[in-house]
């Protein structure tokens, strides 16, 4: 089964689970280090995704503060309407501390109340796609036209290998 590497893990048991399993083992006496090592980097994804979308606007001459992103996706997988735990919260929270105007497309979350703003969600409509600085997936939602994405996005990070088939070489679109 193929892994890909994603913004971190969410939900309700994937983050927390291990953790108790861990727990569980060293009560007799022996160690986890292979959950040990996967919290680290899971907890660690979301500071690499605020970097990698850092770099590529940077690439751009964009800095991250001022520029518009739209993230697709704040539920922790697709097509589910949960945001237990998704990493998608913590990494809009980043960027609107580092001066982003953050907005977001999600079919299954109309509003999203975070500590730091409130926003509701937007259609990722062919404007909407054309008129920010780059566009940030975070969960591959089914519902989203990828092709559109492709066509009028300027800068497109994909964190979740959901534009595989339209990347090309030179492409406008960066993974992870």
């Amino acid at each position: 089964m193929p892994f890909y590497p994603g913004p971190g893990i969410g939900g309700h048991c994937i983050p927390v689970d291990p953790h108790y399993m861990s727990w569980k083992v060293r009560l007799t006496g022996y160690e986890t280090q292979f959950i040990a090592l996967a919290d680290r980097i899971n907890r660690a994804m979301p500071e690499h995704v605020v970097t990698v979308l850092t770099e590529a606007l940077n690439g751009r001459g964009r800095a991250v503060r001022g520029a518009s992103i739209l993230v697709l996706g704040v539920t922790y997988k697709p097509d589910v309407n949960d945001i237990r735990e998704s990493t998608a919260v913590e990494i809009i929270e980043m960027l609107a501390r580092k001066g982003a105007c953050v907005t977001y497309a999600d079919p299954f979350v109309p509003q999203l109340s975070l500590d730091c703003l409130k926003l509701t969600a937007v259609e990722p409509s062919p404007g909407a796609l054309a008129a920010v600085d780059c566009v940030l997936i975070l969960t591959n939602h089914s519902r989203f036209d990828y092709a559109a994405i492709a066509a009028h996005a300027p800068l497109v990070v994909d964190t979740r290998n959901a534009m595989k088939a339209f990347r090309v070489s030179g492409s406008s679109i960066v993974t992870l």
